[in-house]
């Protein structure tokens, strides 16, 4: 078996600074990539870069905002002049909102979906032009659960409208790109426990642990493998899918 599957490729991890884009990015450069840590947060994402050189990994910190195209094509020249094109790209990075449809304001609406569904058409557009020049790359965006259920008891709509989007806007690119040699694939997690994300809280149990088959939350490191996997030779016949992780919540 291949320890290294993704050796000497180039991956791009947005929102890549923690919770589940850290843990993306640390199970990319164990395969063996060349990691871009990439979120508007530099200091942040240079603490993660660093953190993955001293496990024995290549990595560098790029500071960009998903929703600005600009900022986006000078991460794409900062990271082909220090690591070289980007083979993979993980559009990890996204936002949430919780609470009733009513009091949702026209502002906070625009920003899910400027984040969710805009960054990663502009990310996809401007790191995927390179891998369709070149005739071969993978991109995994992730989804969510939430894009094919609907979560109680919190309210989000504009949440689990935006990943509907990227499960489609997955299926659209991978169609349209596959004659190129570039895979698109969406990641779709459940309930899992990060800095953001109360999945221990008490009062949740009920809806988010009790109505699971498998009973509990994830943890970030159960996702690296799936990411590894659908940016590897080891997915090479799949495209246009939706890979869902949530241990079963949504067979109900």
């Amino acid at each position: 078996m291949d320890v290294h599957p993704l050796l000497g490729k180039v991956a791009v991890v947005t929102g890549g600074s923690r919770g589940l884009g850290r843990e993306f990015a640390r199970a990319l450069a164990d395969a063996g990539a060349r990691v871009a840590v990439l979120s508007p947060n530099l200091e942040a994402c240079q603490r993660t870069a660093e953190q993955l050189v001293r496990e024995g990994g290549t990595a560098m910190a790029v500071a960009a905002d998903v929703r600005e195209r600009a900022q986006l094509k000078r991460a794409a020249e900062e990271v082909a002049e220090a690591l070289g094109p980007a083979d993979i790209l993980i559009n990890n990075a996204g936002i949430g909102i919780k609470r009733d449809s009513l009091d949702v304001t026209p502002e906070e609406w625009r920003d899910v979906f400027a984040v969710n569904v805009d960054g990663v058409w502009n990310c996809s557009q401007i790191f995927g032009a390179g891998m369709v020049s070149r005739g071969r790359g993978a991109i995994v965006n992730i989804g969510s659960m939430s894009g094919l259920i609907v979560n109680r008891p919190q309210h989000q709509a504009a949440y689990n409208a935006s990943k509907a989007a990227v499960h489609h806007l997955t299926r659209s690119l991978a169609a349209e790109w596959a004659p190129f040699g570039v895979r698109v694939n969406a990641l779709a997690p459940g309930y899992v426990k990060t800095d953001m994300s109360p999945v221990d809280a008490p009062e949740l149990q009920r809806w988010w642990i009790e109505d699971a088959p498998m009973r509990r939350y994830a943890e970030v490191s159960e996702f690296g493998p799936a990411v590894v996997f659908l940016a590897s030779d080891a997915s090479s016949f799949m495209t246009g899918e939706v890979l869902v992780m949530d241990g079963g919540y949504s067979l109900f």
